[in-house]
């Protein structure tokens, strides 16, 4: 039998909502913060990569320096929400919800990709093997980008040809990046109470025991 994933163990704040009711609590309000700073850093990211690579953006809004210097900054503070959230015990929590693959992953992976949608067929804890998957691409794409984007910024810390292939690796990575968040946003559009969740913390207590069965809050 699949073990039900909890969340960390605490005290009830006032406004949270007890067991029984029609909502319960998903994200704590430094969860909801670090997604929102990480967001807003990889949306200038990815804006201001778009303006540098493509000329008619380039030409649209012109001043390529200002463009280079968001880029740069706003690449190198994308981890600090993170690390940040750190300081967070319920941030903590979900990271290592997040970090825990198990069985009952391996079967929802095998519905998705049947594009099998039955109720029972993707069995999921507080998040889905989809998710935690994402998450882990996506942290491993941020450190790719942050070492060879370093490289690419402070050239005297490598030789012509490391630069090269950093330039490479950085620009076909920022491409699929867009890409896979572009598909993040489409699914998050699809998901109105999934949004809901982070945006105000808690979801319908209904249709967390139909997506995540497995999530005991």
């Amino acid at each position: 039998m699949t073990r039900p994933e909890t969340g960390d163990a605490r005290t009830p704040h006032p406004g949270e909502h007890p067991a029984g009711a029609a909502r319960v609590r998903r994200f704590s309000p430094a969860e909801r913060l670090v997604h929102r700073t990480t967001a807003l850093l990889t949306g200038l990211c990815v804006l201001t990569a778009a303006c540098l690579y493509l000329p008619q953006l380039a030409e649209l809004v012109g001043r390529r320096e200002l463009v280079v210097r968001v880029h740069e900054w706003s690449g190198l503070l994308l981890p600090v929400p993170l690390l940040a959230g750190l300081l967070s015990r319920a941030f903590r929590a979900d990271l290592r919800l997040l970090n825990r693959f198990g069985p009952h992953d391996r079967v929802w992976l095998r519905s998705a990709l049947r594009r099998d949608a039955r109720p029972g067929s993707r069995p999921a804890g507080k998040f889905n093997a989809g998710q935690k998957t994402y998450a882990a691409w996506i942290a491993g794409a941020v450190l790719v980008m942050l070492g060879t984007g370093l490289l690419m910024w402070f050239t005297h810390l490598a030789p012509l040809v490391w630069r090269t292939g950093a330039t490479f690796v950085h620009d076909w990575l920022a491409l699929t990046v867009g890409i896979v968040l572009a598909g993040h946003i489409g699914m998050a559009l699809a998901r109105p109470e999934a949004r809901r969740g982070m945006r105000t913390g808690s979801v319908d207590r209904e249709w967390a025991e139909r997506e995540h069965p497995l999530w005991r809050p």
